[in-house]
């Protein structure tokens, strides 16, 4: 076979069961990477108390944790090339899962420390090639809704374990480590794994066209038993087999300026919404609320995460981008300063819903933005590199939080975490490109009554 033409067949393949089994595995994956992303932020409050642990001593286990981070998303580019998308999801998956339950076993900050940054770097590695996998396994004009809504059912992971940890940390003094026995069920992704099949298109990029054309073989066999007939595909455009792609490709000229673009896109996101949401609950509880309270209230807010997964689904394929990620990311912004101008309950409710609403919404715009502006040569390198340095910056956002919490009060925390939003809106919004040409709202491909 000299080509599978694997883009064009997928792209002309109506939505069908095969791709919300699909969606429904990479969600459980998300679910489980945000139901274990927050497990320290929700139990460092208890852990001052119990083992007297220091703002200083938060901040240090959350900036290694995103070395971590960042070590797992660079990693994530060459596995997924190497081991296949497939292979890849289940791995990581499997990785976090592992290290996340051998938390539970920990004796002390720093144990706890060393089994947060492995599980780090699986959580971030797991979703570099999440984002890949749905990439290239959706049809181009929904591709966005569906990332969208595979973090409307993942984002669900953040306010579960808020409300879980708001349940079980005040138990007893063991109760805690339950939040962690809970992130580590991530590890059933396992049961996905007869129902998904590996990126046609990763095949095609190693030259291997008679296995895409077998998987492209048995996803058409699915769909067209449920939708009827298919139409034709495009004809393929030849392309040569991908060879690895070293580090310096982002280097050059084609690839320099959405790598630079991407990085601060998701620096000042990783800065913005972490800064959010690992402090709030500790700084909350060092402003006086009680541990029970300050942790209740966040798990409040995060209740606005689903739905603005499923806002950014609405208007992904839509509108273009790169504004509404503009547009989101300014919203964030201001919610977020108000937040910080307050301590009336209701209100804090209120700002944080929204700030979670709307930076779970700008999440999945991006998850999507970012990909496309890379080829099928530099698409897991670029995606990965630019995630994992957003990553890594935040190795030193917890440092500044807890210096600028230290020496200036709980406020100057959230005037540095809005103008880090406004930083990445501006950046976009004068150096973003289109992610595609101007047109017309798409609509899901349509299956057509004969066979062609």
């Amino acid at each position: 076979m000299q080509h599978a033409n694997a883009a064009n067949r997928l792209d002309r393949l109506p939505i069908s069961r095969f791709h919300k089994v699909t969606l429904l595995a990479v969600a459980f994956a998300y679910f489980f990477e945000f139901a274990d992303i927050n497990s320290f932020a929700t139990t460092a409050p208890k852990l001052i108390d119990l083992w007297g642990v220091t703002v200083d001593q938060v901040a240090y286990v959350t900036s290694l944790s995103f070395v971590g981070m960042f070590l797992g998303s660079v990693v994530a580019g060459t596995i997924a090339d190497r081991w296949g998308r497939k292979k890849s999801l289940l791995r990581t998956t499997l990785f976090f899962g592992v290290f996340s339950f051998v938390s539970v076993f920990s004796w002390d900050v720093v144990s706890l420390g060393v089994f947060r940054v492995l599980t780090s770097a699986g959580l971030s590695a797991m979703t570099v090639v999440a984002v890949i996998y749905v990439n290239e396994m959706y049809p181009a004009a929904v591709r966005g809704k569906y990332q969208a809504y595979a973090m409307v059912i993942g984002i669900c992971g953040t306010p579960a374990t808020n409300l879980v940890a708001s349940l079980v940390v005040p138990l007893s003094d063991w109760s805690w480590r339950l939040v962690y026995l809970w992130g580590s069920l991530g590890i059933l992704l396992v049961l996905f794994s007869r129902h998904i099949e590996e990126s046609p298109r990763w095949h095609e990029s190693r030259g291997d066209h008679a296995a895409a054309d077998a998987v492209l073989s048995r996803i058409e066999a699915q769909v067209t038993a449920e939708k009827g007939p298919l139409a034709g595909p495009a004809e393929p455009v030849e392309e040569p087999p991908a060879v690895k792609a070293p580090l310096r490709l982002l280097l050059r000229k084609r690839y320099l300026a959405p790598t630079l673009l991407l990085t601060v896109l998701w620096v000042t996101q990783t800065i913005g919404f972490f800064g959010y949401s690992s402090w709030a609950p500790t700084l909350l509880a060092k402003e006086g609320f009680s541990v029970e309270k300050s942790v209740f209230y966040v798990a409040l807010t995060t209740v606005g995460a689903p739905l603005g997964s499923y806002l950014a689904s609405l208007v992904t394929d839509r509108f273009e981008r790169k504004w509404c990620l503009v547009a989101f990311g300014t919203v964030i912004a201001l919610c977020g300063l108000l937040y910080g101008l307050t301590f009336d309950p209701l209100l804090i409710v209120v700002f944080g819903f929204l700030v979670n609403l709307f930076e779970r919404g700008y999440t999945a715009l991006a998850y999507a933005y970012s990909p496309e502006l890379f080829d099928t040569r530099s698409r897991s390198l670029g995606t990965g590199i630019t995630y994992g340095l957003g990553r890594l910056s935040n190795a030193a956002g917890p440092l500044v939080i807890a210096a600028l919490y230290n020496r200036t009060g709980y406020q100057s925390v959230f005037y540095f975490i809005a103008g880090t939003w406004m930083v990445g809106a501006v950046a976009l919004a004068v150096f973003g490109p289109r992610s595609r040409p101007v047109r017309p709202a798409v609509r899901e491909p349509k299956r057509v009554t004969s066979a062609t």
